[in-house]
This record gives structure tokens, sequence and C-alpha cells, in this order.
């Protein structure tokens, strides 16, 4: 194998775990926004709410709503890729060598901008869970002490 067959190698590798890395974090970050959700309309229900506490509420728990949602659109398979599973499915064992050998670099740019699409959606849906959880504290700081 040469250096440029192991560097290509290394690099595949690489890409595969920063894309199983990503996943792992929309997956623990989708329980935890489905977590807060359940939480805070729990509490909310036991909670005397006033109208500012109600609006802030209601856009944090949207907020938190459009977050789950790009976590699931994150982790949604793509079948019609031209990399990974798709392309394997399609090929006979000898064309997959031919291709596993002559197109390994593609494969690496096809998986390195899945990586980045998967991680600037996190990044989305992280900042939008963080602005929701602050809506949502300002709603039971305003339904608890109260704007009236």
């Amino acid at each position: 194998m040469s250096a440029t067959e192991r560097t290509l190698t290394a690099a595949h590798a690489e890409v595969k775990a920063e894309i199983t890395r990503t996943d792992t974090k929309t997956g623990l970050l989708l329980a935890f926004v489905g977590a807060v959700l359940a939480g805070a309309w729990t509490v909310a229900r036991d909670l005397p709410m006033n109208r500012p506490a109600y609006v802030a509420g209601g856009l944090g728990m949207a907020l938190l709503v459009a977050a789950a949602g790009l976590l699931l659109r994150s982790t949604r398979p793509n079948l019609r890729g031209r990399h990974g599973f798709p392309l394997w499915a399609t090929l006979t064992a000898e064309e997959i060598t031919d291709t596993v050998a002559s197109d390994l670099a593609a494969d690496i740019a096809g998986l390195s901008r899945l990586a980045v699409a998967k991680f600037t959606t996190l990044r989305r849906a992280v900042d939008l869970t963080c602005a929701g959880g602050a809506l949502l504290i300002l709603a039971a700081l305003l339904a608890v002490g109260g704007a009236r």
C-alpha cells in the first residue's frame, strides 16, 4: 500500500468517525430536547400562568420543537446519495472492489460534505435549544414572580 493510499484510508476513517460522533451527539441532544419538552409541559400545567409567561413559554416550546425537527432531519438517512450504502447496494462484488479502489477520494469528499451538513444542523439545533431553554426559564420566572 502506497503512502497516498494509506493517507486516503486514514482520511476516510476519520470522516466516518466524525459522522459517527456527530450522530451520537445528535441522538443525545434529541433525547435531552424531548425530556425538556415533556418536563416543561408537566411543570407548566401546575403553574398559575399569566399572559407574558404564556408568550415566553410558547416561544420556548416552539424553538425546542424546531430544534427537534432539525435533529430528526440531521439523522434522516440519505438513500439518494452517491456514496456509501445506496451505491454498494447497486453494484456486484467485482464492481464494489473496482469502485473502492478507484473512488476513495470521491467517497471522502462526499462523506465530508455529509459530515459538514450534519454538524451545521447540529450546531443550529444546539442554538435553538439554548434559546428555547432560556425562554422557558423566563416563562417560569414570569409565572412564579410574575409580571402582572
